[in-house]
């Protein structure tokens, strides 16, 4: 499973000029599922995301989490974090999960990252969305499942 996450200081995502998900401070999650993913990656990608400690302290020093600063989180599924583009001009997303793996963890990730107490919005899954992202900093990171060590 793999995650771009970016501090923003807000965000939304429309579907149909429609709004569908909305958060004030805190990350935006665009999170890739994987084919071998299950919800141990769930799991240890939400667990990771809601304690880390990106947002400034009095002192101006990046040691305060989500949970610390009450920040939001806006959820939005992105197949396209496993495209490989090593060959050619056009990726291949064979190592991507077929869309019902891929829903069923993306919903149990935002179910775990509920459970910490955070507020979370989502986009729509396998919608075309517009994603509004006001990156703050900018502090954005990558993180996989798959490379713990």
């Amino acid at each position: 499973m793999r995650a771009v996450v970016q501090r923003v200081t807000q965000a939304r995502v429309t579907v149909d000029g429609e709004v569908v998900g909305e958060i004030g401070k805190g990350f935006v999650v665009l999170l890739g599922v994987g084919k071998e993913d299950t919800e141990t990656d769930a799991e240890y990608l939400a667990d990771k995301i809601v304690d880390l400690r990106v947002f400034e302290d009095e002192n101006g020093k990046l040691n305060l989490s989500l949970k610390d600063t009450v920040g939001s989180l806006l959820v939005v599924s992105q197949f396209t974090l496993y495209g490989d583009c090593r060959k050619g001009r056009r990726p291949g997303f064979d190592q991507a999960a077929r869309p019902e793996q891929a829903e069923a963890l993306y919903n149990y990730f935002v179910e775990r990252c509920r459970s910490h107490g955070v507020k979370v919005e989502t986009g729509r899954f396998q919608a075309v969305m517009m994603v509004e992202i006001h990156n703050d900093g900018p502090v954005t990171m990558l993180l996989d499942s798959k490379k713990l060590f």
